[in-house]
């Protein structure tokens, strides 16, 4: 299926494919959506990116981006309004020509797909094709017919209707049915024709919390089934759904690792938070900054709050029980402070636009983006 507003000058002129790159799996989510590795089943499903960059004019959207996804592997895109999360997917599927670098899928320039590599293939942009006048069921069937699936048909878009939800609305009108309920439509579209590849741009956007969440396990079964997944959200804490999170800010990926050393970068290590029963000089300070174990400074966060960023939490809260023992202080209550991934993308982006001398503070991700990330400078010139 092709985007309908894809028809500037750099537009391939094919239907949409997918690519997006990273390094290889590293290892499982970690969190309370965290899913056990299982072993995949064997589908040659890679796609990759190598240096992909992307100008409008003058003007460098995408800045060298790399990335590789491996079969049976989920990869979480997230970033401020207009990073270029959208350009990136679409330039991995083909819609757009990159200015340099490359994008690939099963080893073939995404450009440059056959047929028959493109119908492997599964994608969902965010403004889906759908056919206003004829009922969810009607399109669903559109959809699976243009992959040219004929037996057993009816018994696909049925389990793909319970999938999202709207076997009670098949027959529905599309003009007549919520934003949310188009929005599930347009997903089991783009699974209709059971792809190894698949790329969802902001799969859950105006879906409710719990049917997210339900979402979020089948995407893990889809994987886990060996297809590869590449995932634009809004919503920061479905970084720790995936198995490898890129952080995208302002062009540039600044990092693509596992969720659990997403939130290790917000600090650059793990951190832990003590309350003691008195305040500690600004001597004493300095001194216990020195200790081998303590990752640059200790942050006061309160009169009688240290927070310290250490290699190991576990490890250093006996370290510093030992520390502060010498100092003649003692612990009220120490804790690991776990780091959300709102926190670690603020802290990250915030670091990265400060040292290049950015001003503007990075938009939280918990929130719709007002135009649904559509500020990315491909939207402007396919108008």
């Amino acid at each position: 299926m092709t985007e309908a507003d894809a028809t500037d000058q750099d537009v391939a002129p094919v239907t949409a494919t997918g690519t997006t790159t990273g390094p290889t799996r590293t290892g499982t989510k970690t969190g309370p959506t965290s899913r056990d590795a299982a072993p995949a089943r064997t589908r040659s499903g890679g796609v990759r990116t190598e240096g992909l960059r992307k100008s409008f004019g003058d003007d460098e959207v995408i800045k060298g981006v790399d990335i590789e996804v491996e079969p049976g592997t989920i990869v979480g895109l997230i970033g401020p309004s207009g990073c270029g999360k959208t350009t990136t997917v679409r330039l991995m599927t083909g819609l757009l020509r990159p200015t340099a670098g490359s994008a690939t899928v099963f080893g073939t320039e995404s450009c440059s797909l056959t047929a028959k590599q493109r119908a492997r293939i599964g994608y969902l942009p965010q403004t889906p094709a759908l056919f206003p006048e004829l009922s969810l069921g009607e399109n669903l069937s559109f959809h699976a017919s243009m992959y040219g699936m004929r037996f057993r048909r009816r018994d696909r878009l049925d389990q793909l209707l319970d999938w999202v939800e709207l076997s009670d609305h098949r027959s529905k009108r599309v003009v007549d049915a919520s934003g949310g309920m188009q929005r599930r439509l347009a997903l089991a579209a783009a699974f209709v024709h059971d792809p190894d590849v698949v790329f969802l741009d902001e799969p859950t956007a105006g879906i409710d919390p719990i049917l997210r969440d339900k979402l979020w396990t089948r995407f893990h079964d889809v994987a886990d089934a060996g297809r590869s997944l590449v995932v634009t959200t809004q919503y920061v804490g479905e970084a720790g759904q995936c198995d490898l999170v890129g952080l995208l800010s302002d062009g540039e990926l600044l990092l693509l690792d596992t969720p659990t050393n997403l939130r290790r970068a917000a600090f650059d290590g793990e951190v832990v938070d003590v309350q003691l029963d008195r305040p500690l000089t600004d001597a004493e300070l300095t001194q216990l900054s020195d200790e081998p174990f303590v990752l640059g400074q200790i942050e006061r966060t309160g009169p009688t709050g240290l927070r310290f960023v250490v290699d190991d939490a576990g490890h250093a809260m006996q370290l510093i029980g030992d520390a502060l023992h010498r100092s003649d202080a003692s612990i009220v209550e120490i804790d690991e402070h776990l780091v959300d991934y709102d926190e670690a993308f603020l802290r990250v982006v915030q670091r990265h636009r400060t040292s290049s001398g950015a001003t503007d503070e990075p938009d939280r991700l918990d929130r719709p983006a007002a135009a649904g990330d559509r500020s990315d400078h491909d939207m402007e010139a396919a108008r």
